[in-house]
């Protein structure tokens, strides 16, 4: 045993190399032999291949990404397509691959990496660069892959080091080696900066050509991949200098597409002209009137699109509303027009807290407009949603269409007799409402007596005039001749809500204790126009997300009274606007049906109007966002006394209606 040991020491000795160097003298002692240099060197080599096998193997791709790289905004688009807001931290956007048009990819290619699909996700001349500079000044330089700038943007932080370069390096090829390349490119294209607050090239689409990426041709396609060097340089709209710049980047990108395969040469002959952005704009970030619309319609897409309400807030959705942009906008002037009568500094116990709300609903129940508030940022409080309001008189069609249905029953077990709108009733002043048994009394011992707006006295009438001229007395006592019950199953049937109707108390037949909002109101009434059938009112026609359709639950049409009923509710709506309460109205649309609602301490106004296009709800109220008690609007403008809040409310829809087509 120890003859072989000292075997091993003899040969160990022979392999360690002598030095200084035995023969040599002075300084040639110290000046290693080329054997020397040589193992010094594959020394170095097996050290750094097995530094980088390491690193490698304990590298690990992360499993979370950066937030700006996940974090997208939600777009909301109005009617026509046109975007009406965005909402969320982040302005970005997923799209697929497939939906960005392959010149477009190819202009991304030609100016980031036209390598890209041939390569193994690293740039050995990028890295010998980055190297330089890191010796030099101790910073990288550019020339990265695509696959390295994604890892950049997603994984890591921009910091311009050594130690940030050779992760980003790891991670380059470890994802390169699992993930597909078209999945990479989109993925970058995904989540790259390209300026105006942009992140992705389907938001950055949006802000300088105003469109999809799917519509983009090569020359557009090219100043995008332009921006991509850097957005605060190639931008033109930020200076001379920079439409200089990326001008001719432009030309230099489609010529390198000529080079890689991208463009003929034809093709690139046709592009001689700089495809000019549009100048930066606002970003449509909600307030105003916007808010109380994108609210409504985040509220129906996550209720409708079965979307969990983090998951909508993660971003990435695109919201296509039923709001008709022109529409909203004149109801808007119409409701500011109106409130220019309203000074509660002159007039604080008249004019402080009056409010309007206002909607407008399709025929097939498509939301087209409506007026929440002077401002979302200010008060989230959505004046045209809100169930605080009685409706008044304006709840007497429903009384109407029960009774033309249902019939009355006039004693205590005995048949109902069906009524048509000739069947007549007494239409004076503080007619007491009778029951089968006689007079009903209220809790506090009084009979209860119908009122007419200024105390009138009507006479015999018939049902269409009650209704037609606000005449209360018939009505209130037909809602407790066809029964409460079935006034109320009428109501919720034209598409009144329950939680919004009161006790079955006489007062209900006039929508005394009954809060529907203008959007439900208008879309009861809708029921009418529409032959009978109604359908909920709805906000939103369509979600989609990273380029797929989101399932959505829109409202069925569903029959609540017959055809027949119907066109005799309609008939005496409309004899509101020739002969009734809203004669000045119906010379401004011809045709149109209406209904005028007062309540008995004249605490709100309402006026519900149609055409052949829609039907519009207005309401004019006062109250205190404070303890949500409606106040009188005696004295609202300087009006005289005496004057009705709806007589605001009709003239505000006349005046909406008149600047719509």
């Amino acid at each position: 045993m120890s003859g072989a040991l000292a075997v091993a020491r003899r040969h160990l000795r022979r392999l360690r190399p002598a030095y200084p160097r035995p023969g040599r003298s002075g300084w040639r002692r110290w000046v290693p032999s080329w054997r020397q240099w040589l193992g010094a060197f594959l020394y170095l080599c097996f050290g750094l291949t097995g530094f980088v096998a390491i690193a490698y193997a304990t590298t690990d791709i992360p499993d979370d990404l950066n937030s700006f790289a996940t974090q997208q905004d939600n777009v909301y688009y109005w009617a026509d397509g046109s975007v009406m807001a965005r909402t969320g931290w982040v302005i970005r956007q997923e799209i697929p691959l497939d939906k960005v048009p392959p010149k477009v990819q190819g202009a991304v290619l030609a100016a980031e990496n036209a390598s890209f699909y041939s390569d193994s996700g690293v740039s050995p001349t990028g890295v010998l660069r980055a190297l330089r500079a890191a010796v030099g000044g101790g910073e990288t330089q550019g020339g990265s892959t695509i696959t390295q700038q994604y890892v950049k943007n997603v994984y890591l932080s921009q910091d311009r080091t050594l130690s940030r370069k050779f992760t980003e390096l790891l991670l380059a090829v470890k994802l390169d080696n699992r993930t597909s390349k078209k999945k990479i490119l989109q993925d970058y294209l995904n989540t790259s900066w390209f300026g105006r607050g942009t992140y992705g090239i389907q938001r950055a689409s949006h802000a300088y050509y105003g469109k999809d990426v799917s519509k983009l041709n090569a020359s557009e396609g090219a100043f995008l991949a332009a921006l991509l060097k850097g957005a605060g340089l190639y931008d033109p709209a930020l200076g001379k200098e920079n439409h200089k710049r990326a001008v001719e980047r432009w030309s230099w990108i489609l010529d390198r597409m000529v080079e890689t395969g991208h463009l003929t040469r034809a093709e690139r002959a046709t592009y001689t002209k700089f495809p000019e952005p549009t100048g930066p704009g606002t970003g449509g970030t909600p307030g105003a009137q916007t808010g109380y619309l994108v609210e409504l319609a985040k509220q129906h897409a996550v209720r409708n699109g079965h979307i969990k309400a983090a998951d909508f807030d993660l971003g990435g959705y695109q919201i296509h509303t039923t709001f008709d942009k022109a529409r909203t906008n004149a109801l808007t002037t119409a409701v500011r027009k109106a409130e220019k009568d309203f000074d509660p500094r002159r007039r604080p116990r008249t004019d402080k807290h009056a409010r309007i709300g206002a909607a407008s609903v399709a025929p097939d129940g498509r939301l087209l407009a409506l007026y929440g508030g002077r401002d979302y940022l200010k008060q989230g409080f959505n004046q045209s949603n809100a169930t605080t309001i009685p409706a008044g008189s304006a709840f007497t069609p429903f009384v109407y269409a029960a009774a033309l249905e249902e019939g009355v029953q006039r004693t205590r077990g005995g048949p109902r007799t069906p009524v048509t709108p000739a069947s007549v009733y007494d239409g004076d002043d503080g007619v007491a409402v009778r029951t089968p048994e006689g007079p009903y009394w209220d809790r506090s011992g009084k009979v209860v007596k119908g009122e007419n707006d200024g105390d009138r006295d009507w006479g015999r009438v018939t049902l269409r005039q009650a209704v037609a001229h606000s005449v209360n007395t018939p009505l209130l006592q037909l809602g407790l001749d066809v029964g409460l019950d079935r006034v109320e199953s009428y109501a919720l049937r034209a598409g009144l809500l329950k939680s919004s109707l009161g006790e079955r108390v006489p007062p209900f037949a006039l929508g005394e204790n009954s809060t529907p909002s203008a959007i439900r109101m208008a879309g009861a009434y809708q029921t009418f126009a529409a032959g009978g059938t109604h359908t909920d009112p709805y906000s939103v026609s369509s979600v989609t997300r990273a380029g797929a359709t989101v399932p959505l639950d829109k409202p069925k049409s569903a029959r609540a009274v017959s055809k027949r009923t119907a066109r005799a509710v309609t008939d005496a709506l409309r004899a509101t606007m020739t002969e009734g309460a809203a004669r000045e109205a119906g010379a401004v649309r011809p045709g149109a049906v209406g209904k005028t609602g007062t309540t008995a301490g004249n605490t709100a106004g309402w006026f519900v109007g149609g055409t052949e296009a829609e039907t519009t709800a207005v309401v004019v109220y006062r109250m205190a966002l404070t303890d949500l008690v409606p106040l009188p609007l005696k004295g609202l403008g300087g009006d005289a006394p005496g004057t009705l809040g709806s007589d605001r409310a009709v003239d505000l829809w006349a005046d909406y209606i008149a600047s719509v087509k």
